[in-house]
């Protein structure tokens, strides 16, 4: 039995503050805005949907269970996280290797608590 047409996946951040997070990602992450509202926002990263969600308490908070979450794969780590730290992000977990992985990680806080990894393609 088929199931269900999904018209969009989304993966939902909860902030604290719309207009600051709405501003990292765009300005971190070259997210394009497709709607924003102080109830509702969703930006492309990608070609995938981050929805941000007013809920958030600005506490540091991952964004999965375990080591699952949001992460964004990119050409220079090292730039990335200048730039996460330039519009107010902080780097929680600096960069190591991972040869088994064949990456670069990092693990960022978006200025309202949401942890993020951040890799480098080896």
């Amino acid at each position: 039995m088929p199931g269900v047409q999904v018209r969009k996946t989304y993966f939902i951040l909860r902030v604290a503050d719309m207009d600051r997070a709405v501003r990292f990602y765009t300005e971190a992450f070259a997210a394009s805005v497709r709607f924003s509202s102080a109830e509702w926002s969703e930006l492309t990263v990608a070609g995938a949907t981050v929805a941000l969600h007013p809920a958030g308490t600005g506490a540091q908070t991952p964004t999965g269970l375990g080591s699952s979450g949001l992460g964004f794969e990119v050409d220079d780590l090292d730039e990335a996280l200048r730039l996460t730290t330039a519009v107010g992000g902080r780097v929680t977990s600096p960069p190591r290797d991972r040869p088994r992985e064949r990456i670069r990680l990092a693990e960022v806080a978006d200025p309202e608590g949401n942890l993020l990894t951040v890799a480098e393609g080896r």
